[in-house]
């Protein structure tokens, strides 16, 4: 089947990659119905995989709180915030914009952390913003209406996702209620893509970088951690993900071995027969990226995603970005939930953001 797309939603696409080879691919996919699940063989993180940080305080903490400064001093690391998606969870606000403590962003938060690590490194440590076509008009221009870059404070580039259209569950474009077709940010798993596509990924290693620091925009918990860089160094992975204990009613990704690779297994992925209590953490999102391993194109797969879209139901594929973990050695490491040294926070809504937003203060507060 041919899909025929219109030269307006081409030319305002474009700047965004829309990839019309790419979207083909997925119409024939959708003829093969694919499965998600895990094909190789399964099982639990093996003992030693994952690694607990140190608790704060100890000998051993600040071993790594000074080595991940002095990578920090050097120039070695930069900060990735997550800020793309289709900003439906705030009533259509773009999230990274949205006030948390007064007037202060979720954005704003996230990069006053990185000035505050940065002030205490004694280097200035840039962040990279991954939006998409629906939120990089916006960011960029919170970022200049907040001056969050003067003063000396670290510098900020703003870079978009890939973009995609829906599909009708028989394969022909999914429309909106106006008629156009529908269009999709595929997932954070565009990441590395993106990063190399926008030339930021190659100046980031000019100029003398090594390690990128990546989180979600909506987790605040996820501050940039010297310890966190220091104990990435000591373990010698490319890829650091950070894991923290189950609780009732937790869904996501968790670490497993698949054919004896110990990686992120997304949790629609584990075969219904896989006992998923077998293991005891999960996936947060937050990563260290050796910015040179990811500094290459990677198979990673898109998998099939159903919608409901204006009350019909749409599909759309989109890809993750644990799936790395796949290609590349990594290590995992157990950070504590919540407390003084918590680093899962996340704010997917405003409800959640309301049930959160006394630990979120108390939080930011103690660690500026």
């Amino acid at each position: 089947m041919t899909l025929s797309i219109d030269d307006t939603t081409k030319a305002a696409l474009a700047p965004y990659g829309l990839d019309e080879a790419l979207l083909a691919s997925f119409v024939s996919r959708l003829s093969a119905n694919p499965s998600n699940a895990v094909t190789g063989a399964l099982s639990p993180p093996a003992p030693g995989d994952v690694t607990p940080l140190p608790a704060p305080g100890s000998s051993e903490r600040q071993r790594l709180t000074e080595a991940g400064l002095e990578a920090l001093r050097a120039g070695h690391v930069g900060a990735v915030v997550l800020a793309g998606g289709m900003a439906t969870r705030f009533g259509g606000v773009v999230k990274a914009v949205v006030p948390v403590l007064g007037a202060r962003t979720f954005l704003e938060l996230k990069h006053d952390d990185v000035a505050n690590v940065s002030r205490r490194a004694g280097g200035a440590v840039p962040t990279f913003v991954m939006s998409s076509f629906a939120t990089h008009e916006p960011i960029v221009a919170h970022v200049a209406e907040r001056r969050l870059t003067a003063g000396g404070r670290p510098p900020i580039d703003v870079f978009p996702q890939d973009v995609s259209l829906r599909l009708t569950p028989s394969g022909e474009l999914f429309r909106d209620a106006d008629g156009r077709p529908s269009a999709y940010a595929p997932g954070h798993g565009d990441l590395t893509f993106a990063l190399r596509r926008s030339g930021l990924l190659s100046r980031f290693l000019e100029g003398g970088g090594r390690l990128l620091v990546m989180s979600n925009v909506d987790n605040l918990g996820a501050s940039l951690d010297p310890a966190l860089v220091g104990l990435h160094l000591a373990l010698g992975g490319a890829v650091t993900a950070e894991v923290v204990r189950k609780e009732k009613g937790d869904k996501g990704g968790a670490p497993a071995r698949v054919d004896g690779v110990p990686q992120i297994v997304e949790g629609f992925r584990f075969p219904k027969a896989f006992d998923q209590d077998t293991i005891a953490v999960f996936n947060t999102n937050t990563f260290v990226l050796d910015a040179r391993a990811i500094d290459r194109d990677f198979a990673l797969p898109f998998y099939k995603v159903e919608k409901q879209v204006d009350g019909r139901t749409a599909v759309q594929f989109e890809r993750l970005v644990g799936e790395l973990t796949a290609f590349v050695p990594t290590r995992f490491v157990e950070v504590d939930r919540e407390g003084p040294d918590g680093r899962f926070l996340p704010a997917k809504d405003p409800e959640e953001l309301a049930r959160r937003l006394p630990t979120i203060e108390a939080l930011v507060s103690a660690r500026r």
